[in-house]
Order: structure tokens, then C-alpha cells, then sequence
């Protein structure tokens, strides 16, 4: 495999194309705004600014990285030649469902597709498709460049070849892939956001504060970010999709959304996306301050 098609060029599109075109592959960037796929091209150029300022890269790499990248806003264009298809849209089963039956109708028939659906049913999305067996996750961790882990999920009818061929390929990107089953939420998340909604109903009960909790995880659990600034980190809004995802698939009513999360949603207050959520990051500046409404 050498040509992978990316869809999306949000934060994690444009990461999974920054880390297979360093890699050496060919990657067609597909979005439908031509100024999102500037943006995005903006962000690898200055991502790869940094690994050669850290020396683990050279100007010389850099650009053919960026050379290696071919951005399209049409879809059928930009999957012609594609060996692996990574869809990297926004976390919602509809858009999902839509974007693969485009893909199965548009593809060759021997591409792979994949997900990097953090928590929806492989099995779900490749029932759309008339290729089950050749449709796989790949959950690619934020920020790409820098986490390792890539969870490869099978659906009920991912082939083992088809498994066998992801697992190689993430290695071959400098990625640990570790296989796991088609559950909701998977492993990562069928852990964290349940973490992440615990610490947020933590605070809504008045247990403590934001600050607090986040000090308590970072120093007690030796965690490197609070599990609130995390949930800020991540985007209010994912974190509550994936939430509803489990409580769905799970019929538990431990897996609710904590009211507070689902209000600050609907206020828009999503996190660093929106410039504020637990925290306030509208200044812009490195030190985070808490948002008004947490203030004491």
C-alpha cells in the first residue's frame, strides 16, 4: 500500500496525513472546504517546523512531506488510486454512513476502508458497504504526530488478511497498533469517557473544583492532564457523542452524560475548539484560567 486517501483535514486528518506523508506515502488530503484543506496544510507545515527545530527531522524531509500531499474538495478524485481510505470525519454514525457508501460506490475494489471513529460500531459502518470484510478501524490518538498508539478495531466481518494488513501498516508509520474487538467505545474510550464524565459529575455535585480535580488526578494518579482540561482538550461536544454512544450500546444507566456536560454543549462551551469550557483559552496564552462560571 502506498496511496492513502484522508478524509477530513480537521485536527485528527490532518495529523493522520502529516505522519503517513513523512513516512513516505502518497496522500490525497479530501475535504469539501478548499480554505479548511489550506488551514490544514498550514498546521503540517508548521507541525514539521517543530520536529526540525527539535532535530528529529530535516528541511530537506520536510518538504518532501508536504510534496508527498495532494489536497482535493471533490471525493471521487481524491479515492481513484487509494490502496487505504482513513476517514477522519466529525464523530457522528450519519455522516459516517453517508461518507461510506460513497466510498464503497467510488473506491476500487480492493481498497481497505477505514475509521477513526473513536467510539462507533465498525460493524455498523461496514454493513452500509458491499466490502464488510475490507472495513476496519483505525483510531489514530490526538495529537497524531506524537501519541503511538493506533487501536485497530475489527468488525464482526474485517478479514483477518485485511487486520493483518493494518497492523503491518501502522507499524510501518512508527505506530503501536493494538487489535481489540467492535464494542462501543472500544477499549480507550470504553475507559476514559466514563473517567471524564465521573470528574465532570464530580464538580457538578460540588465535591470540588475544576482546579481540585485536576490536581488530584495529575499528582495522586500521575496523570499528565486532569480529566477535566482533558474533556476541554478532547471537545465537550465528542466527549458527550461518545458518551450517548455507550449509553446506547449499553443500555447502562451508569454510562448518562452528567447534566452539566450536556449544558455546557448545548452553550456552546465545547473547549479549547470553542475558547472555552472548564477552562478559559480565549487569551490565548499558555497558562490556563478558569472559566467565569467556575470561578470562585
Amino acid at each position: 500500500m502506498k496511496n492513502v486517501t484522508v478524509i477530513g483535514s480537521g485536527t485528527m486528518g490532518n495529523g493522520i496525513a502529516h505522519v503517513f506523508a513523512q513516512n513516505g506515502y502518497n496522500v490525497s488530503l479530501v475535504d469539501i472546504s478548499e480554505p479548511a484543506l489550506q488551514k490544514a496544510l498550514a498546521t503540517i507545515s508548521k507541525n514539521l517546523d517543530r520536529q526540525v527545530a527539535k532535530g528529529t527531522l530535516t528541511e530537506a524531509e520536510k518538504t518532501t512531506t508536504l510534496n508527498n500531499i495532494t489536497t482535493y474538495t471533490k471525493l471521487e478524485d481524491g479515492v481513484k488510486t487509494a490502496d487505504l481510505v482513513v476517514e477522519a470525519a466529525s464523530e457522528n454514525v450519519n455522516v459516517k454512513l453517508s461518507i461510506f457508501k460513497q466510498l464503497d460506490e467510488l473506491c476500487p475494489a480492493n481498497t481497505i476502508l477505514a475509521s477513526n471513529t473513536s467510539s462507533i460500531s465498525i460493524t455498523q459502518i461496514a454493513a452500509v458497504t458491499k466490502r464488510a470484510d475490507k472495513v476496519i478501524g483505525m483510531h489514530f490518538m490526538n495529537p497524531v504526530p506524537v501519541m503511538k498508539l493506533i487501536e485497530v478495531i475489527r468488525g464482526y466481518s474485517t478479514s483477518n488478511e485485511v487486520c493483518n494488513a493494518v497492523m503491518t501498516l501502522s507499524k510501518n508509520i512508527n505506530k503501536i497498533p493494538v487489535e481489540v474487538n467492535d464494542y462501543p467505545g472500544f477499549v480507550a474510550n470504553k475507559i476514559l469517557m466514563p473517567m471524564i464524565n465521573e470528574a465532570i459529575i464530580t464538580l457538578y455535585e460540588g465535591v470540588a473544583g475544576v482546579e481540585e480535580i485536576d490536581t488530584v488526578m495529575k499528582l495522586g494518579m500521575a496523570h499528565p492532564m486532569g480529566p477535566l482540561q482533558l474533556a476541554d482538550f478532547i471537545g465537550l461536544d465528542v466527549c458527550l457523542n461518545i458518551m450517548r454512544v455507550l449509553q446506547d450500546g449499553f443500555g447502562n444507566p451508569k454510562y448518562a452524560p452528567c447534566p452539566l456536560l450536556v449544558n455546557m454543549v448545548t452553550a456552546g462551551h465545547l473547549g479549547v475548539k470553542s475558547g472555552k469550557g472548564f477552562y478559559d483559552y480565549s487569551g490565548g496564552g499558555k497558562d490556563l484560567v478558569l472559566a467565569d462560571r467556575f470561578k470562585k
